[in-house]
């Protein structure tokens, strides 16, 4: 049953676990990306809100809080973790109820980057799986699965913390689907024993499987325990070094879990081994004590460090293991306690009540309840013996043995009880002994009544069904009738006694299990007194300690020992009562056992009385055999003439059939040579001059295509089911008429496809279209020649639909290939990261104009504030704009959709939704590409004009998706309204652009302006040759980028007219 990890990546070489590594790091970061995708709100540039309310500020207040803390907490030194940080986190949770700011805040952070900070974030979430919220298993679960993929990247290492976070990481995640599978448990897993009850729901197996469930979630704990300490180098004082307390700190949650773990798995195991034989749990018994002394080496090992020493006061284990098969082992079980002294958190952490480990309460929980009755002051001299005279140390002395007497007397009762107990137990199991013979002797007497009855019950059986085949054959029997009435009498008779001897065994039954219940509460009687005497036992033991350990605390354990003797004297009390009800029950238990004697008694007459009964049985019998053999012969004969006459009759039937059969086939052949012409006239009209001019869709041939393949299954079903019988074609028919009739139809509609399609495509279509039709033919042929219909099948006309709806696919549009239920999605997809888009770029515009006024000066300053302030004038008017296109998009599907969903008005409105997704596109690129075009221009490494041209190109894509958004708005709508404002002012903050860009151009070309004061009369007209000949140059090279722009433009008309599926549209 033992599980452990596997070590498969030890023969890697380090380039591949160095690129394991890169691509699981690569992985997470996605991931950490994906999630931290949200829509960041505009800079301040665009738009600035008012002050939220005040939920918000403490929102905002408790997340901004919870990140300092975890950041300080998972970090990258090589230091424990601080308790208050820690502490900060939990809080947070209980806070938050829940942990969605944690995992806000750890997706952030490079944990596949740095094994310390991914060492140190496990230390931290295994206390919130302990200390936090209910609701940080629920929020966390979510992760597991990328816990997973960390823990085996990390585990390519095999040096530093890789190892240690490849084992913990197992560990954590061992640790979410324990909690998972096994709700009741709480994180800090302490429970008392009725809760571990209630965890199993009393079902042996669900405690077999809990058991094993905790033997591998012990495993996992030692696994690290093992880990830990083999990294360390423990011939140094590893403990008090930073790097050292680092590694070693995590431990002390590791030994909170262990505690409990080995706890309950003493437990369960004492119950299995009550309940299932000691050979089933051998395994369990095997895992336990190897588990056992691993986990008594690690805490025996951990106590001795001076780390540890402070924080935590580890438990020892006993020296031997627990016995279990001993059941009274159990009693002598301690449960390990793990202490944490309340100066146990870190110098610099405040003081705060730990919020998991609450066993140190019950040390101080009678000097709590002592100070509230007596005072703080009293507590300290309970009875003022400092300051009394009258009562000195002999005194006490004399009392503390008065007590000793006591016990001991308590305990010679006790003693004397346990033997009375012992006794009555040894009379009622000799009395149950001879119960249990007796009830074995009534059983078998009962069992040859039963095999008696079951012979008798046999016979009548065969005798009534002789009796019918004779009232079949002949009704003059009535003498047989009527002796097989009394029969029936008889056996009812006999049935009603046999009823009264299952109910005497069933009431014997009861009785006995009555007794077995009684035996069972004097067993926990005297289980009860055993464990009062070991608590009485264990008291007196803590008393005498105390006592020899300190006098000042004499006066304490004075009250101690008057309580407890006030106890005990109550317990006696109620033993005696336990004992004397006990008795009453054995009185009562002899009264039911004469009472069973004397029932035996009649039933032992009542068997005798049936014995006779039945041999009378016997002998009527016998006398039926010898009336009923002569009436056979006559009813043999008589059953020969019928067997005659039924075979005269199946022949006629079978007669009638071949006659039916052959008029189904009849109609079923004059079916298939109608559908047979319906293709052959599908075949004549492709030659047809009138049909050369036809056109259709390759989507409509699709959708013929694939009702010709669904209606070829029915045919086959329906072809199926006319063979096993051939009497009945009333469902193959239909099939045959709706196949050729959709055969027909996909034949023309190919031809019809074929006219629009290239060359190539449309010869293949039509050749696939006219071999599709001849293996119709052939198919219907076939249903038409009796010797042939059992063996036809529609295996070829199935291949030639497959090539026509291959070759429709391929002259499909290609903007066609996303599914019509996914168009919905899509829209709001691009919506959303052309808003996306528009954000980041203004962003960026922010952050070039930070850069601009810390770095530039004087002209070029000015010039690049107002480029980068027209820019974001911009943005602001095209966030206004994308917003208003999406309230007029939501109000269209609103009113066109009717009953249908959004998705289902997408689909049905296909070009119109990929219109909105083109024109989305093109606003989010053209935002992107302006963006980069001005961040060129600031560095004065771009061109102006290439900002102007962007604008430009921004304006006209704002203006498509303006286009393509009010093509089926209202006119008098609102938020048609809205978008053509919003429109006017793109164009208005477009012209913006234009013209800060323009100026700022002109400005710097006057700073720029040449001198030609100092030039001489050869230089300037060496200038003005170099100049005419640049002028050529930059004319042909317009000439030529003139001639390109427009065969883009060209090239860019016809892709988007395939895509938005403007060719299809015309032709329709």
């Amino acid at each position: 049953m033992a599980r452990g990890p596997t070590g498969g990546g030890a023969e890697r070489s380090c380039g591949e676990c160095a690129a394991e590594q890169e691509r699981r790091g690569g992985a997470m970061d996605r991931v950490s990306s994906s999630m931290r995708q949200a829509a960041n709100p505009l800079p301040r540039v665009l738009s600035r809100r008012a002050g939220g309310g005040g939920l918000e500020a403490e929102r905002e207040n408790f997340e901004r809080a919870q990140t300092v803390s975890i950041n300080k907490a998972i970090n990258t030194q090589e230091v424990a973790v601080k308790e208050k940080h820690a502490r900060t986190c939990i809080l947070g949770t209980h806070h938050e109820k829940g942990a969605q700011t944690f995992w806000s805040v750890v997706n952030r952070l490079p944990l596949s980057g740095n094994a310390v900070l991914c060492w140190k974030f496990c230390h931290v979430f295994h206390k919130l799986l302990r200390d936090g919220h209910s609701n940080v298993l629920k929020d966390s679960v979510r992760y597991k699965n990328e816990l997973s993929d960390m823990s085996r990247m990390w585990g390519h290492l095999s040096e530093g913390y890789g190892q240690l976070c490849s084992i913990y990481l197992k560990l954590l995640r061992t640790k979410m689907e324990f909690h998972t599978k096994n709700p009741r448990f709480p994180g800090n897993l302490q429970m008392s024993d009725r809760q571990l009850d209630e965890a199993g729901e009393n079902d042996v197996n669900n405690f077999f499987q809990l058991t094993v469930e905790m033997f591998d979630y012990l495993e996992c704990e030692l696994n690290l325990f093992q880990t830990v300490f083999s990294s360390l180098d423990m011939s140094r004082s590893v403990s008090v070094t930073a790097a050292g307390q680092c590694r070693l700190a995590p431990l002390i949650q590791v030994i909170l879990d262990c505690s409990h773990l080995y706890d309950y798995t003493v437990k369960l195991l004492f119950k299995l081994h009550s309940c299932l034989p000691a050979d089933t749990l051998q395994g369990h018994r095997d895992r336990f004590l190897e588990q056992f002394r691993k986990l008594k080496d690690f805490f025996y090992r951990s106590s001795n460090l001076q780390y540890f020493k402070r924080l935590i006061q580890i438990p020892q284990l006993p020296e031997n293991p627990p016995n279990f098969l001993r059941a009274s082992a159990l009693s002598e079980h301690i449960s390990p306690v793990v202490v944490i002294p309340a100066e146990a958190s870190s110098p610099d952490s405040e003081p705060i009540t730990d919020l998991v480990e609450m066993e140190t309460a019950s040390q101080s929980l009678f000097d709590n309840k002592f100070d509230d009755i007596f005072g703080s002051s009293f507590s300290s001299d309970p009875f003022n013996f400092n300051s009394q005279n009258g009562m000195n140390k002999d005194d006490k002395d004399r009392l503390i043995e008065q007590l000793y007497k006591e016990i001991g007397a308590l305990k010679e009762e006790l003693e004397s009880f346990k033997a009375e107990s012992e006794r009555r137990s040894l009379q009622l199991r000799g009395r149950i002994s001879e119960l249990e013979a007796e009830l074995a002797e009534q059983r078998h007497l009962k069992q040859q009544a039963l095999d008696d009855s079951e012979f008798l019950r046999t016979e009548l059986e065969e005798l009534k069904k002789q009796r019918e085949d004779t009232e079949k054959a002949q009704r003059s029997l009535t003498e047989i009738e009527r002796r097989a009435q009394a029969n029936e009498q008889r056996y009812s008779k006999l049935k009603e006694k046999y009823s009264e001897l299952v109910q005497n065994h069933a009431d014997l039954l009861r009785k006995n299990a009555e007794v077995t219940k009684q035996v069972t509460v004097a067993r926990q009687a005297q289980g009860d007194v055993e464990r009062e005497k070991k608590e009485l036992e264990d008291s007196f033991q803590r008393v005498s300690e105390q006592s020899q350990r300190k006098s000042q605390e004499q006066a304490e354990v004075l009250e101690t020992l008057k309580r407890e003797l006030a106890a005990s004297k109550q317990e006696l009390q109620v033993l005696q009562g336990t004992l004397e009800t006990s008795m009453q029950e054995g009185a009562e238990q002899n009264t039911r056992i004469a009472g069973l004697e004397q029932e035996r008694d009649s039933l032992s007459q009542a068997a005798a009385q049936h014995g006779k009964e039945m041999a009378a049985l016997q002998a009527e019998l016998q006398q039926l055999r010898d009336a009923l053999s002569s009436e056979k012969e006559s009813s043999r004969k008589e059953l020969e003439t019928l067997q005659m006459q039924l075979q005269d009759k199946e022949s006629a039937e079978r007669t009638l059939q071949q006659h039916r059969a052959e008029e189904q086939f009849a109609l079923l052949q004059s079916s298939a040579q109608e559908a047979e012409r319906m293709v052959q006239d599908a075949l004549g009209r492709l030659e047809d001059p009138a049909h050369i001019s036809c056109t259709g869709s390759a989507d409509y041939l699709l959708s013929r295509t694939s009702a010709a393949s669904e209606c070829i299954e029915r045919l086959q079903d329906a072809h199926s089911k006319y063979l096993a019988n051939r009497t009945d074609v009333s469902t193959l028919l239909p099939c045959v008429a709706l196949f050729a009739h959709l055969i027909s139809d996909t034949i023309l509609q190919g031809s019809a496809t074929s006219h629009m399609a290239p060359m190539e495509p449309a010869d293949r279509l039509l050749e696939a279209c006219k071999q599709c039709g001849s293996e119709a033919i052939s198919y219907l042929s076939s249903l038409q020649d009796p010797g042939s219909v059992a063996s036809v099948n529609c295996t070829a006309v199935t291949n030639c639909l497959c090539r026509i709806s291959a070759i429709g696919e391929e002259l499909r549009p290609r903007g066609l290939d996303v599914e019509q239920e996914e168009l919905g999605d899509l829209v709001d997809k691009e919506m959303a990261a052309t808003s996306a888009a528009i954000e980041t770029a203004a962003a960026r515009i922010e952050e070039m104009l930070s850069k601009a006024r810390a770095g530039d000066t004087g002209v070029k300053l000015e010039v690049n504030e107002r480029i980068l302030g027209s820019c974001t004038g911009l943005m602001q008017a095209i966030q206004v704009l994308v917003l208003a296109s999406k309230d007029l998009q939501r109000e269209i599907v609103e009113s066109g959709r009717g009953a249908a969903s959004p998705k289902e008005f997408y689909a049905r409105n296909s070009r119109w939704t990929e219109g909105l997704i083109s024109a989305s596109k093109a606003v989010g690129w053209g935002a992107t590409v302006m963006v980069d075009a001005a961040d060129l221009v600031v560095q004065g490494k771009g061109k102006f004009e290439e900002l102007m041209v962007c604008s430009h190109e921004i304006a006209a894509s704002t203006a498509q998706l303006v286009a393509a958004s009010k093509v089926k708005a209202d006119k008098d709508s609102a938020n048609l309204s809205k978008l053509q404002q919003a429109s006017r002012g793109v164009n208005q903050a477009t012209a913006g652009v234009v013209a800060s860009t323009k100026s700022g151009k002109s400005q710097i070309e006057e700073k720029n302006s040449m001198d030609f004061s100092s030039m001489t009369l050869t230089q300037i007209k060496r200038q003005e040759m170099d100049s005419q000949v640049r002028v050529l140059e930059l004319e042909n090279q317009l000439q030529k980028e003139r001639q390109k722009l427009g065969e883009l433009r060209k090239k860019h008309y016809e892709l988007a007219g395939v895509a938005e599926g403007w060719e299809e549209d015309g032709t329709d």
